[in-house]
């Protein structure tokens, strides 16, 4: 993975990790650059980065996994496992609707007063149990961090449990994985979370308070629904600019979920395969079905990209050049399943990105890269490939 590895020589900050899980067994894991503000500290296997949005697609699987056990049924109205959710007319919201985000609850500047409300997931649930739907109810919407409170809400309705417990259970439990949780690992883990940086300072010159205040502003079309679905006035910029410092100690289901590449991969490869990996059991053959359903593209009203939303995840908006289904966060972490080669990708780093065509370039890249050496593998020139996993540290 020579390539990989010279993506962190270029600047002077950052660093990352990837791994492969080729039908469930482990054929890359690689880690690279640094892990800290300066650029001093290495990257090494147990370092962590907060995954942004990549952590819906987690938050999502421990709905899959209570859905498995009789738990909950996608088609119910939400109101039926969470009676307070169904005032202000949401009665009739289906979980399946806020899995593909049309349950019209995505503009938080609605729903929220201050960004201290943000770091209060309890106060948040019930915020969006009070609340009604907005314009936008029915139609694609990225419900940018309002989902992983509905998705909690929802579990902990039928479990009693909230969602960082719901990690340890539904998630790290029956695959043995101790390098993920949702905000800060404990202390016995041994993973060490990594610093953000932004070389270029690009992303930090947009996301600003200044500058997504007045984006709040815009008409639905140019913007606003954007930064109405994450802005929630002055200190909001930091949260999402510094998560490492901010984040750690709440619950934000749809945002603060910290992960090694290893345990992305590894959760990501039941999902390529039966819904399973080695020996431990993740989801049924049939969910995981459910999850690679058919491309359905539509305009997302909140992204203004085609989108195409089923289960909690997404396809690659580009059609082509990344099959399969998964989840990329605002920094371009993912995991992603790609069931027709067996194959799951699970990369993670603390280089922000500044756009959405920089957010999707990672899996644009990556998950081809993954393709090509699947396919030399099974292919070589010479001799017999070696079946152990590929490890770099540099």
């Amino acid at each position: 993975m020579d390539t990989f590895s010279r993506v962190w020589s270029i600047g002077k900050t950052g660093g990352g990790a990837l791994a492969v899980y080729d039908h469930g067994v482990p054929v890359v894991d690689v880690w690279c650059g640094t892990r800290d503000a300066h650029g001093e500290l290495p990257w090494t296997e147990s370092t962590s980065s907060v995954i942004y949005s990549a952590s819906k697609g987690l938050s999502s699987i421990v709905i899959h996994r209570l859905a498995d056990r009789g738990l909950i049924d996608y088609d119910a109205p939400v109101a039926q496992y969470w009676p307070e959710f169904g005032a202000e007319g949401k009665s009739r919201i289906t979980v399946r609707e806020v899995l593909t985000h049309t349950a019209g609850l995505s503009q938080l500047d609605r729903i929220a007063r201050s960004s201290d409300d943000l770091l209060d997931h309890d106060l948040m649930q019930q915020k969006l149990a009070d609340s009604g739907r907005d314009v936008l109810a029915g139609k694609p919407a990225y419900h940018a961090l309002s989902i992983g409170w509905l998705l909690a809400g929802i579990a902990k309705a039928v479990t009693g449990k909230d969602m960082r417990t719901l990690y340890d259970d539904e998630l790290c439990n029956p695959l043995g994985i101790t390098e993920l949780s949702l905000g800060r690992p404990a202390e016995s883990s041994g993973v060490v979370v990594a610093d953000y940086v932004d070389p270029a300072r690009l992303f930090s010159a947009v996301c600003r308070d200044n500058v997504l205040s007045r984006g709040v502003g815009l008409p639905l079309p140019l913007g606003g629904a954007l930064t109405r679905s994450i802005y929630i006035g002055p200190g909001t910029a930091k949260l999402l600019c510094e998560p490492e410092k901010h984040l750690l100690d709440t619950q934000m289901p749809a945002a603060n979920a910290i992960s090694t590449a290893r345990a992305m991969g590894k959760i990501y490869a039941a999902l390529a395969t039966d819904g399973t990996v080695g020996s431990g059991r993740l989801l049924s053959a049939e969910s995981v079905r459910l999850m690679n359903g058919k491309r359905r593209s539509a305009r997302d009203r909140v992204l203004g990209l085609p989108m195409s939303w089923n289960m909690g995840f997404h396809r690659s908006p580009v059609p082509g050049p990344a099959s399969g289904f998964g989840h990329v966060g605002a920094s371009g972490c993912f995991g992603w399943a790609d069931p027709d080669s067996g194959l799951s990708v699970g990369f993670v780093h603390n280089r922000l990105a500044s756009t959405f065509v920089g957010d999707l370039g990672a899996f644009l890249w990556l998950i081809p890269l993954a393709r090509r050496g699947q396919r030399a593998a099974a292919h070589p020139q010479a001799g017999v490939p070696d079946s152990r996993p590929t490890r770099i540290a540099s």
